[in-house]
C-alpha cells in the first residue's frame, strides 16, 4: 500500500507510520449510505470487538463522501458506534486520494449518480499486514464470511508473532 495521509474523527492526521508494527483491516463507506454501509459497519464492529484487547489490530474507514462527512459528522458516527477511537480511525480527506486508495486496496470506490446516495462502492473489508500487504477480503456484508476474516485475522497475528 503506497503512502497515505487522512484526518482522523479527532482531527488527527492518520498515515502509514500511524500503523507501524500493525495489521490493520480497512474498508470504504460513507455515513449516509442507503444501502450496504449500515451491515458491513456491523460486521467490522464484531472484528472491533473481537481484537479490541490486542494492541497490534487496528481499523481504518475511509468515507467516500468527503463533502458531507466532515471531521464533526465522522466524530460523532465513532461516538454512535461506540467504539475505541484510538484503534479504529474514520477519515476523510482529498477525494481523489480516497478514490485512488480504493485501487490500492483492489476495490471500487467512487461516484456514481445512478446508484443508492450517489456513490458506488465494494461492500469488501481488506486485511493489511505490518508491511503493507493486502492479505486477504472478506464480503462485509456476510457474517460467514467474516467469521473466516476473522480467523485469516487471527493466523496473521499468530505469523506475525513467530518472526
Amino acid at each position: 500500500i503506497k503512502d497515505f495521509s487522512f484526518v482522523n474523527q479527532d482531527s488527527n492526521t492518520i498515515t502509514n507510520a500511524s500503523f507501524e508494527d500493525k495489521i490493520y483491516i480497512t474498508d470504504f463507506f460513507f455515513t449516509s449510505c442507503p444501502t450496504i454501509c449500515p451491515k458491513v459497519k456491523q460486521q467490522m464492529l464484531r472484528i472491533h470487538d473481537k481484537f479490541k484487547d490486542n494492541d497490534k489490530v487496528v481499523l481504518l474507514s475511509h468515507s467516500i463522501d468527503v463533502r458531507h462527512d466532515t471531521v464533526a459528522v465522522l466524530k460523532k458516527f465513532a461516538t454512535k458506534l461506540e467504539v475505541d477511537t484510538d484503534r479504529w480511525h474514520f477519515v476523510t480527506g482529498d477525494e481523489d486520494h480516497i478514490y485512488d486508495m480504493a485501487d490500492e486496496y483492489f476495490i471500487v470506490a467512487q461516484k456514481d449518480p445512478d446508484a443508492p446516495g450517489g456513490f458506488d462502492h465494494s461492500g469488501r473489508i481488506i486485511l493489511v499486514d505490518q508491511n503493507r500487504y493486502v492479505r486477504g477480503f472478506a464480503n462485509g456484508v456476510d457474517a460467514e464470511d467474516v467469521d473466516r476474516f476473522m480467523g485469516d485475522i487471527q493466523k496473521l497475528l499468530d505469523e506475525t508473532a513467530i518472526q
